[in-house]
């Protein structure tokens, strides 16, 4: 019972955690940078946020973007950061169904404990992948941006991603460690056979207790 709950609130850790990832590859408030100081850009309204797959102009009355759409010429933060984020999103989801089809609330047949132990170990095993990969791209990411730009300000998109990568590391952990196999189906089969066992030894024991009391 406890690794249940223990498994279901690492797989609804894991699944917010994705969908944080998510929110944080579509949007492009990564990091907003300006030229000066942050409050002279909130006054001059030169605020720019910076994302992965477009720069914005972010002012009272206007929000307007520009795609990067020249791969090729772009940073290499940029670049791994896109390639990371999308593996991560993509990532989530058969990770998130092979999670959900090990619960001991659903089952396939009649198939046995230890391929359910399999499948969220291997499910919890991606969705630590995926946290790895958001790792890497919420933290590469303002660095490469701060060296490019100077001055900035973490923006909503990075928080997503901080906070969906820690959700999918403590849920993959979670799930990964309550997903081992007990050791009780061994000992039951040990009592079994010490209760096999002792029969044969009682037969000689009855026998010569008849044979003494026949004396």
């Amino acid at each position: 019972m406890a690794n249940t709950c223990v498994q279901f609130t690492g797989f609804v850790m894991s699944f917010l955690g994705w969908i944080g990832l998510i929110i944080a590859t579509a949007t492009n408030e990564w990091v907003v940078t300006c030229k000066y100081n942050m409050n002279t850009c909130k006054k001059m309204d030169e605020l720019e946020a910076k994302g992965l797959w477009a720069d914005c102009v972010i002012s009272t009355a206007l929000y307007h973007c520009i795609t990067l759409t020249q791969i090729l010429e772009l940073p290499a933060y940029i670049q791994t950061s896109r390639a990371l984020m999308v593996t991560a999103s993509i990532l989530g989801l058969p990770a998130v169904a092979l999670v959900l089809m090990s619960m001991s609330c659903i089952n396939l047949g009649s198939e046995p404990e230890s391929a359910k132990n399999k499948r969220s170990v291997l499910g919890g095993a991606i969705i630590l992948l995926t946290a790895f990969c958001g790792v890497v791209s919420t933290v590469w990411f303002p660095i490469g941006a701060h060296h490019e730009k100077g001055l900035m300000s973490f923006g909503f998109s990075l928080y997503s991603g901080w906070v969906g990568t820690a959700l999918c590391l403590l849920g993959g952990c979670m799930i990964t460690c309550c997903s081992v196999d007990s050791p009780a189906t061994y000992t039951d089969n040990n009592r079994f056979y010490y209760s096999k066992q002792g029969p044969t030894h009682s037969g000689p024991a009855s026998t010569n207790h008849a044979k003494s009391a026949h004396v």
